[in-house]
């Protein structure tokens, strides 16, 4: 399990991470998302020992990540910004990561293959997704039992990111790791993480279970017959409210057989109900924080 405790993290007077408490448990993909500037970065940078917290500790499987560097050994970070001495190819760079971690050799062929990478080609001739492809292929093939990637599809086209979210499926089935995903495009994260973050302002605004999260948040449309007092939306857990003619369009949080019971009693002329996908529940969370 990794743990999170009350983390802070300021670099000169900027504070970046700010008490921030969060725990992830094994064989879960955690996606972790929020506003530029929110701290992802920063945050997988404390998790995988780069940063030293200012205050608080992180612990996996009860070693602090940062002070332990055995525990880092099963710790993986494929950073959004790649850097590479200027003569190195993939077989120099598979040399160097073997000084540090087992490389599962199937693991490692089948990942050159998924990514159509030359083991002997200069990587300062590469794009910036296939540089992004290189550090995937060692994630892959070192199989840490706590893996972080920052930005992890960016660059990628659609069949590789298919074939790759394939194989952290796989991953997970076949241990007990955990995977941590950092992303702007939220749609990308959806069909692959059970679980999530959301940070904001240097803290973690929520997180849950992504389908329990998303079966909890529902929109709903209504409409009435004539003016009607919308104060008495007041009694409910109301993340959005807009409204377009007679039809008012709400997002509440709450169990919806219950919450479509009370709105019945306010016997709207129309009622429907609409799940609500990854990227609405991000917004309408942060709308909801910002009250």
């Amino acid at each position: 399990m990794l743990r999170i405790n009350n983390v802070s993290k300021s670099f000169g007077t900027k504070k970046v991470l700010d008490g921030l408490t969060l725990e992830i448990h094994d064989s879960s993909i955690f996606g972790l998302v929020g506003v530029n500037g929110a701290g992802k970065s920063t945050l997988l940078r404390s998790i995988a020992g780069i940063y030293k917290c200012d205050t608080g500790n992180i612990e996996f499987n009860g070693q602090d990540t940062y002070l332990d560097e055995k525990i880092r050994k099963h710790i993986f970070f494929v950073n959004d910004d790649q850097f590479y001495p200027l003569a190195a190819n993939i077989r120099s760079l598979k040399e160097f990561y073997s000084s540090f971690y087992e490389i599962d050799e199937k693991a490692y062929s089948e990942a050159l293959k998924m990514f159509n990478l030359e083991e002997n080609k200069p990587i300062a001739s590469f794009s910036k997704g296939m540089k992004r492809q290189t550090m995937l292929t060692f994630a892959l093939a070192i199989r840490p039992d706590l893996l972080l990637l920052d930005e992890a599809f960016d660059g990628l086209d659609p069949i590789v990111r298919m074939n790759l979210k394939k194989t952290l499926y796989e991953f997970i089935e076949d241990s007990n790791s955990t995977i941590i995903i950092s992303s702007h495009n939220l749609k990308e994260l959806e069909d692959i993480c059970d679980s999530y973050g959301i940070l904001e302002n240097g803290k973690v605004a929520t997180y849950g279970d992504l389908l329990e999260s998303k079966n909890n948040i529902n929109k709903y449309q209504l409409a009435f017959k004539g003016e009607f007092d919308e104060s008495v939306f007041d009694k409910f857990d109301l993340l959005h409210k807009s409204k377009e003619g007679s039809v008012y369009t709400l997002v509440i949080k709450g169990d919806r057989d219950e919450t479509m019971k009370e709105l019945e009693k306010l016997n709207p002329l129309i009622l429907d109900t609409l799940s609500v996908n990854f990227e609405e529940l991000f917004i309408y969370e942060h709308e909801g924080g910002n009250k």
